[in-house]
């Protein structure tokens, strides 16, 4: 009796041990608000980080994974994309240059999406309806100034609303984290002002795609003198930004505006992003406050590809690979005022992107044909969103289906759908 009661207490104790439903064990850690760089075993419970340790016991795990060779990350934030895509309904843009938050995201390590003033403050709430609220990644978004945002650039010159939108911002606060400003024409100021009226009556950020440089609207005023600090200068390295001097020498004003606050994104899109520029900015250790794709159907198979292909571009020019991780992570969460994602503090949400550095002979390019090789190239091969794994590329949350028994995969009651002779 005593042995019995001894295995029962042995057996409870074991399961009550089983404390945490997931363990990463044996990656490298990039955790560069935490500090950590290094390698450790991260565990997850109810959707959560529950602990970040050098080595944590796998009995203790209802499940464990090794990812030994791989980048343990927060998920990455993409603070600029276009996935206002209604599937045509009536009356409504059909999202033409959008794409499908889902059918990007967890593939290429992304757990979360900005939208970035794909829809105005006439149409945001369909987009709300029609894909923020179905999407299982967590789409956010930058409303546009422009009333129907980017139906077209005829659409973006006009139909401004501070109070509109910041109306918006306000009722919809658990998703709208910003206001766009995108491809003004006009040789005024109108579209930026009155986007950063919004963005001050709603104390959130403004992005602004600068759209077309005029003499009489120099990109220098933009961030020197019309955008705030905490304000988004997107499409950083496009080129007709001007970066150094014939002498390779960084623009002084790039520095006056960092210094006052202005955050400085990628946004590489189908034409935004020429070498030339990236290269003259990190050579002179000018890097990105954040990296972004401006995915649209325009980019998604040009020079862009993906998020983790971007960082590797930027790497192949310079970039510390930490500061890439920075750059997709935390100071994106910072941007638009987000503190609970981008770290993987013990209690965050267990968003989880799990890259690895392959090593070899890679080309990269921009979207005026000019390439650059590197070394390295991140890929995902694993995403968890609050926990749960949205992307396996290698299938490391199966195991081998001859273990499984003689009942695995098979429906209750087939033998009723068997020919006579074969039942049982």
């Amino acid at each position: 009796m005593r042995f019995g009661l001894t295995l029962v207490l042995a057996a409870c104790s074991w399961a009550w041990a089983q404390d945490y439903d997931l363990l990463l064990r044996g990656g490298r850690v990039i955790d560069p608000k935490n500090g950590r760089d290094g390698r450790f075993d991260v565990a997850v419970r109810d959707g959560r980080i529950a602990a970040v340790e050098p080595s944590i016991n796998v009995s203790r795990a209802k499940k464990s994974i090794d990812v030994s060779g791989l980048l343990i990350t927060p998920g990455m934030i993409d603070l600029h994309v276009h996935v206002f895509f209604t599937g045509g309904n009536p009356g409504a843009w059909a999202g033409d240059n959008s794409v499908q938050p889902d059918a990007f995201s967890f593939r290429t390590g992304v757990t979360t999406m900005v939208d970035a003033g794909s829809s105005g403050w006439r149409n945001f709430e369909l987009f709300r309806s029609s894909v923020i609220d179905r999407a299982k990644t967590r789409v956010l978004a930058l409303v546009n100034i422009a009333g129907f945002g980017m139906v077209s650039d005829a659409t973006e010159q006009d139909d401004f609303n501070p109070d509109a939108v910041a109306g918006l911002a306000a009722k919809h606060k658990d998703v709208i984290v910003g206001v766009k400003s995108a491809h003004y024409q006009k040789p005024d100021w109108e579209s930026v002002d009155l986007a950063v009226a919004a963005g001050t009556k709603a104390n959130i950020p403004v992005m602004v795609d600068f759209g077309y440089f005029l003499p009489e609207r120099p990109y220098f005023k933009l961030v020197t003198e019309h955008l705030r600090p905490g304000d988004i200068s997107t499409h950083m390295f496009r080129g007709p930004v001007p970066y150094v001097n014939d002498k390779g020498e960084l623009y002084p004003y790039l520095l006056q505006a960092r210094k006052r606050g202005v955050r400085f994104d990628v946004g590489h899109g189908g034409g935004s992003f020429v070498l030339r520029n990236a290269a003259g900015a990190l050579k002179n250790g000018f890097y990105p406050d954040t990296i972004s794709s401006d995915l649209h159907t325009a980019s998604m198979n040009g020079a862009f590809m993906d998020l983790p292909a971007l960082m590797s571009k930027l790497m192949a020019l310079g970039l510390p690979l930490t500061e890439a991780v920075r750059a997709t992570t935390v100071t994106p969460a910072e941007v638009i005022k987000r503190p609970e994602l981008g770290h993987l503090s013990v209690g965050a949400i267990a968003d989880i992107a799990l890259l690895r550095v392959m090593e070899g002979d890679f080309g990269y390019w921009d979207n005026n044909a000019g390439k650059i090789t590197g070394k390295q190239r991140l890929f995902c091969e694993m995403t968890l969103k609050g926990g749960s794994v949205a992307w396996d590329w290698n299938g490391r949350m199966g195991v081998d289906f001859r273990t499984l028994g003689p009942a695995y995969g098979i429906r209750p009651g087939i033998d009723r759908i068997l020919p006579p002779e074969t039942r049982k």
